[in-house]
This record gives C-alpha cells, structure tokens and sequence, in this order.
C-alpha cells in the first residue's frame, strides 16, 4: 500500500478518484504542529529555536497516521505547494519520523488526473527553504503578538492584541478616517447645454472652455457665477467648430491573481477576501480550479491551447488569437513556475457545474472561468468622439464626448461594466439650435472608507503580508474589534483602534511602518529563495524590538493613554460617582469606588433605562403565573424585544413571548436560510433549547445555538450566539469567524 497525504479531507476524496487501488489517500486535518497557545513557544536565548507542540484535537488524527505508515511499503506527503504546505508536509514528517528514503514529497498546481500523475513521476525532497521562510514569519509573528500585545493590555485594556503585519493594517484603516475627517468639503458647478441640429438629432454638451483655456471643476464656485455664464450664454448661435474621431483598444485582462481575484470578487460579487478564499479553496479541493494562493501571471501551454481551440469551437475565428497571449508577472518575488488561478479545464463551462456548486460556488467559478478565458481574446474596439461646440461670438466652448462599441472581443465574454453614448454624426461648421441650458451644483466627496479590496489593493501596493495572508489579516482585525462593517460593507475604524493606532505610531513606529514591513517580507522572500538564514534576520529584529518594548514598558503609565473622565452618573449599587473609562469594545461607565464596587453600564442610555414600552408591559403582566412551577413572570428585554420569563430562573426555565405561546415553539423572526420559506423557531427537545425550521421535515435546517439576524461579514451565512462563551460565531463552522 501506499500512502498520500493531504492536508484536507476535501482534497484526499478528489484525489483518490484517479489512483488505483494500491494508493490510500488521507488527511492531515490541516497544522498537525504548531507553536503552543498557552505560551511563547520559543527559546529566544537558543538561537529563537521553536518548541512545537501537537494540539490535542490532531493527536488521535496523528495516532492512525502513524499506524498506516508502518503498514505502508511508500510515503508521499502532498499537501499544497506554498510555504505553508511544505512547512505541513515537514511537520508530519517529523512526528511521524518518516524515513527520507520511504517518504517522498510531491507537489502540483490543480487537482486533475494528469497533474498528479505527472507529480507522482517527479517526488522532490522538502524544501527547507520554504519551511525556513514560513518558520521565521511564525516566529517573527509569535514574538510580536506575545510580547506587544500584554503590553496593550497593561497601557490600554485587556484582550487587545498587536501584530506585525495587523498593526499595519489599522493603521491604514485609522489613516483613512482621518482623511474623511479632516475632508473639507468644497462647492463647485457645471454648465451644460442640449443641443440638435436640423435633423433633430441631440446631445448634451459640458462647458469646456472660456477665453480657449480648458476649465478645471473648481473654475465656477458658486450660483451667482454659473447664473452669469447661463445669461451670456443665452440668445446666441452654436456651431461645431471640430469633431475628432478615433479607434481605441481595450486591453483584455490578465488572468486571476490571488490579489486581483479577492479585489474583484469584493467589487462585482460583494464577496469578502476571506470569504473569496474560502471558496477558492473548495473549488481546488474539488479540482475545479488551480491553486487559489498565487502572485504568478503564468499560464501553462496546455491551458493556453485548450482554451484557443474552445474559443474557435465556440465563438469563431474572430475571438481566438494567432498567437496565446503571455503575460508577464509584475510581483518581484512571484515564482513562474506556480500557475494563475485558472479553471482545470476550459471545457468545465459555470453550466456544465452548476448542478455540482452551490449558488456562491458557481458565482466564483463563473468569475475565475469568464477571467482566464477572455487573458486569452482580442481586445475590445471602440470608436471615441469627442465634438467641440463654439458659442458663437463668444468666449465659450462646449465639449461633448461618446464611445460607441465596435468589435466587443474578451467582452463577449467577460462583460465590464460601461455606459455606450452615441453621438450624432456632425460636421464641422455645423449650426446646432440651443435646446435648454443647465447648471448643476455638485460637492467634492471625501475619500471613501476602505473596502476589502481597496484594502487589499493598498497591501499589495505597499508590500504589505503576501497574497496568503490579506484575508487573514483583514479577518483578524474585524475580529480583534478594530474595525468594523459599516452599512455599505466598508471598514469603520473603532475607538479603540484610533488609541492603539497612535500608541504604536508614537512609541513603536517600526512595527507600524509600511516601508519596514514591506521590507521584511522581501526579507523573507530571501530566505524562501536560499539567500538568507532566518536566525540572523530575527535576531537583527528582535534585539532592538526587545530593548524599545523594556524602556517604554516603565515609561508609559496608562492614565496618560486611557485618562478618566468624570460624569454626572452615580452609581446604583453604592452611591459613589461613576467614571467614563474606555475598554476594548469602546466608552463605558465603571463605579469609582473599584474595587470595592464592581458596577458597570453601557453609556448607551437606552440600554441603561426601561423604555416606556417596557414600564407598560410590566404593569399589565404583573401577576402573570408561570404555567410550569407557579412563581410569578417577569418582563425581560433580549436581542429581540421584551419577553415573558419565570422569576425561579435558573431552576425553572420557562419563558413564553407576548402573544402567550410557549417559546419552546416561537419563531425568532428569522427566515430559514436554508429554504427561503420557512422561519427558525425555537424548539425544546431532550437535550435542551435548539433552533430549527418551521417546514420540517422538508427542510432539516437546525442550529443548537441561537441564530441572530446578523450576518456573517466573511461569508454571509448566519451568525449564531453562544452565551456561555461570551461570542458571536459564524454558524458555518469551516468559516471559522467569531466575534468576542
């Protein structure tokens, strides 16, 4: 027998479809080691070796791996092809002490029968260049959040946390706000003029010019100036004075990076990058598509003359090029040899797999298939013109501009959004007849918040992290508190990100500074190459992290970040003043006389006092019995509005809504995800609470945890809340989002 190994269960059962029988394929179940939770895990006085350790979940996983290679006559570690793979593949290799001679290393770009065929026939051994370069940025990573991140907490609040590449990215985020707040905004007008001529033929023409100067926006500031112009405009004649014609191409688009892959799925799908990569990364394992974690442009000749045969096929001559098209990688570290995130077969049309994918599944392939296709078509034509109108016996010129589409090209297939303008076919010299004159007020915008893929774009840009780790990392600050989604699915600063922000700019402004962090990534890239050891380059880090984080450890006192304010509250359980202090989820009272009183309340006052609402039904349910052990109810106020419950809490559970039916059976007010019909109701079975929908059995959709009508900023599924761990979570459990 021989044994492969993958990472993902996923993954081992696409797989094992094009091996015979003598290969038995399994799964790692993902890390099978790593640096331990509960401390550093690095001996910083040994030469920043790390002590791993296996997490408790992988040890019986580990255990039949373990038994399966003893019976296993060949080894092959084939987890994916980046550094965190090949770090996997060596990790297994070292709890399962394989013998190099026994275990093999293989590697492909796509899950197809050829490719790993092919990987089969040339095994390669472990890549300790690869396995150095992601053990430096664990390392570097773990030496950071552990050492920074205790440091908040005794300076700022508790459960807060630094990173090294995080840090970075609420700093760009709390940059952008203060752009937005500093915004002035500015007044300015447009002038526009509907024109025809004898054939009734119109267009709407813009004020270009006065005195032959092109305007800017900026040139009419108010009414009374674009009231004048009108009136000098009025009663006069209009001649076209040229008219300018031309043909442009538009470029066809280069296939699919992992950057412009999360940038466009944010822009046309509303996906998030980490939910972008979490169905990039279903569609791999189930051989649809390449590896989704790439900066490379390359294209393999397979695919290049697949694709221009299906073009010719399909959609003739005119849409299929001479010559495949070749892009050239602009990332200076991109390895040529990994691939462009592709469909594995051109053939594989979004039809032909709808059956097979889920709504978001076919929406993703849709968009990676129609992408690596149009790489390979003729660019767009388009015929531009622009017409210049004189007011006559004036100092004004108008200028009006359309395209019209000529040969559609790579559009046929991967249609972009773009407004058409036919102009009418004028001549010069041509009297035109004034038809109405407009003027417009308009106000300069503020730089929008970031989206994830402005984000993304801006992390690229600024070397910032690697292709595998943007979603990551904009998921880590969502879920750290700070940011936040705001109604157009934009990143919102915290308040609680704008102290930290300027905490680490002031006193650590390395760890926060684009060009350092850009530049450590290079140095990693080194390592990754063979060119650098990693001991060397964090030690060079860590000496003056180390001696920085000492000094300002004694320096910074907290009431100097976190001041104090004092406020007319007093306190409802000692009488003392209440003081506004701030925490990690934003401003709130806390008793002054802590910590002989602990009392807190939100500064929110509707969360402080009853509503009239509540008063009201208090007082009509006051001698309300409770229908299961005879105490009195009691009014109570949840997500969802007020709500009838027993007072002998927690012995008798019982609690009904206003309508008098029994919760155990009452709706949430949430329609079933699932079906679309239905509502999830709260249900009581013999093991407790659940939540189900209300079409069972024909929709089996059910949840142990209260669903909250929240959705699920990285993949849009529902949120779900434990209460005994204090957290939101995503009820998709591969998702893995939560919310403390």
């Amino acid at each position: 027998m021989k044994l492969i190994i993958v990472e993902s269960p996923t993954k081992a059962k696409t797989i094992v479809k094009f091996l015979s029988s003598d290969f038995k394929v399994e799964s790692s179940f993902g890390h099978v080691r790593d640096l331990p939770v509960s401390s550093i895990g690095i001996d910083i006085e040994n030469n920043f070796q790390p002590k791993y350790v296996v997490p408790i979940k992988a040890r019986k996983n580990i255990n039949k791996l373990k038994e399966l290679t003893k019976k296993a006559k060949e080894i092959i570690l084939a987890t994916d092809e980046d550094r965190e793979g090949e770090a996997i593949a060596w990790h297994l290799s070292e709890i399962l002490k394989l013998n190099s001679k026994k275990a093999k290393r293989i590697v492909f770009h796509e899950i197809t029968k050829d490719a790993i065929v092919q990987a089969l026939k040339n095994p390669r051994k472990l890549n300790f260049e690869l396995i150095n370069a992601q053990q430096a940025r664990r390392i570097l990573d773990r030496l950071v959040g552990y050492k920074l991140s205790p440091f908040l907490w005794k300076k700022v609040a508790r459960g807060l946390s630094a990173g090294r590449v995080q840090s970075v990215v609420v700093r760009l985020i709390v940059e952008r706000e203060r752009e937005i707040q500093k915004f002035n905004t500015q007044e300015y007008w447009s002038i526009t003029a509907d024109l025809e001529n004898n054939k009734k033929m119109s267009l709407l023409a813009k004020l270009n010019k006065i005195d032959n100067k092109t305007i800017d926006k900026f040139k009419i500031t108010k009414d009374e100036e674009a009231t004048k112009i009108l009136n000098n405009l009025k009663n006069n004649n209009y001649q076209v004075a040229d008219v300018i014609q031309k043909q442009i191409k538009k470029s066809s688009p280069t296939p699919f990076t992992t950057s412009s892959l999360q940038q466009t799925a944010n822009r046309w799908l509303g996906f998030s990058a980490k939910q972008t990569m979490l169905i990039a990364q279903q569609l791999y394992e189930q051989g649809f598509i390449t590896y989704m974690r790439t900066d490379s442009l390359n294209l393999s000749d397979n695919f290049l003359n697949t694709a221009q045969d299906y073009l010719r096929k399909n959609l003739g001559d005119n849409y299929a090029l001479t010559t495949p098209r070749r892009f050239k990688t602009k990332s200076k570290n991109a390895q040529e040899a990994h691939e462009a995130i592709r469909p594995t077969e051109v053939t594989k049309t979004p039809e032909k797999l709808q059956t097979k994918l889920d709504a978001n599944q076919y929406k993703l392939y849709k968009l990676i298939w129609q992408r690596a296709l149009a790489s390979q078509m003729p660019e767009a034509l388009v015929k531009a013109t622009i017409i210049d109108i004189d007011c006559v016996n004036t100092k004004y010129q108008f200028r009006a501009t359309g395209q019209v589409l000529k040969f559609d090209g790579y559009l046929k297939i991967y249609p972009e959004k773009s407004q058409e303008i036919e102009l009418p076919d004028l001549q010069k010299n041509e009297k035109l007849n004034l038809i109405k004159l407009n003027k417009e007020q308009h106000f300069t915008k503020p730089p929008a918040r970031y989206s994830d893929a402005g984000l993304v774009k801006i992390m690229e840009k600024y070397g910032i992290g690697r292709p595998s780790t943007y979603a990551p990392t904009i998921a880590t600050v969502i879920n750290r508190n700070y940011a936040q989604r705001d109604d157009n699915k934009k990143l919102a600063p915290t308040e609680i990100a704008f102290i930290v922000n300027d905490l680490l700019v002031e006193h650590f402004p390395e760890i926060v500074d684009y060009q350092f962090t850009a530049k450590m990534e290079d140095k990693l890239d080194n390592i990754a190459h063979g060119k650098a050891e990693w001991q060397p380059i964090i030690s060079e880090f860590y000496k003056p992290f180390h001696e920085n984080l000492e000094i300002k450890n004694n320096l910074i006192k907290k009431e100097n970040i976190m001041p104090e304010k004092k406020s007319t509250e007093i306190c409802d359980k000692c009488g003392a003043g209440m003081i506004i202090k701030t925490g990690r989820y934003g401003k709130f009272l806390a008793c002054s006389s802590f910590p002989d009183c602990k009392n807190i309340k939100s500064l929110n006052k509707e969360n402080n006092n009853k509503s009239e609402a509540t008063k009201e039904l208090e007082e009509k349910y006051k001698n309300e019995i409770c229908d299961k052990c005879g105490a009195s109810m009691a009014v109570k106020t949840g997500r969802f509005g007020p709500f009838l419950a027993c007072s002998g809490y927690p012995k008798c559970k019982n609690i009904k809504n206003f309508s008098g039916e029994s919760a155990s059976t009452s709706s949430i007010g949430i329609t079933c995800p699932t079906c679309n019909i239905g509502e999830i109701i709260q249900k009581r079975s013999r093991k407790g609470i659940f939540y189900a929908c209300n079409q069972y059995p024909t929709c089996k959709t059910a949840f142990w945890y209260k669903p909250i009508k929240d959705k699920c900023p990285d993949c849009n599924s529902l949120l779900i809340e434990d209460s005994k761990k204090n957290e939101i979570r995503c009820s998709k459990k591969e998702c893995g989002y939560i919310k403390n």
